[in-house]
């Protein structure tokens, strides 16, 4: 992972001054720990699509429209962004999170790395696991009475991926399989 911070820190500004990085792939396959791990070695901050509320029936598709609005369009234009965080426990809006003009920006989620974004992007990374292991992972994260919802978003997300051509566009692709499962790598962005 310290190779690719320091790559990305070479990388060209993508959206207005900042290095935009995207790491995307399917629900359970780490994301969401991948992105931190990655924006504490570069310093910088993670937006996370859990940020906003993504909802169940409606897919992949429709949240990305409010990261645009609130912080990748200020950020294009050289302006600080912002967003109030989603609870999902409490479903509700939450607290006012600033979201400042830097070097660099990670947005993790499903969808961040999608067809309509790419031009902002300096950087897409690309998280993979077997279905099986993804929503095992989910189901011991969320609970196991929320089983059908998670196959429906599956099939959602399989849905968005292969009209998007997502993972296509990937500079780096990394499976999280357990070992043996058939891990995979790339070359760093």
């Amino acid at each position: 992972m310290e190779s690719l911070a320091r790559r990305i820190r070479t990388l060209p500004p993508s959206c207005g001054p900042v290095r935009l990085v995207a790491v995307d792939g399917p629900a359970g396959s780490g994301k969401t720990t991948y992105a931190d791990a990655l924006a504490t070695r570069l310093g910088c901050q993670a937006v996370h699509a859990d940020d906003f509320p993504v909802p169940w029936d409606e897919g992949p598709a429709t949240w990305f429209a409010a990261l645009f609005d609130q912080v990748l369009e200020p950020l294009r234009q050289g302006r600080p962004g912002g967003f109030r965080r989603y609870d999902w426990v409490l479903g509700a809006y939450a607290e006012p999170v600033t979201v400042p003009v830097a070097p660099v920006l990670i947005i993790e989620g499903v969808g961040t790395a999608r067809k309509s974004a790419a031009h902002l992007l300096a950087c897409a990374v690309w998280l993979e696991a077997p279905d099986d292991v993804r929503l095992q992972r989910v189901l011991e994260r969320d609970g196991p009475g929320l089983e059908e919802r998670w196959r429906e978003w599956f099939a959602a997300e399989r849905a968005w991926f292969a009209a998007d051509d997502t993972r296509s566009r990937a500079d780096l692709i990394i499976s999280t399989a357990p070992a043996g499962r058939g891990l995979t790598g790339g070359e760093p962005c």
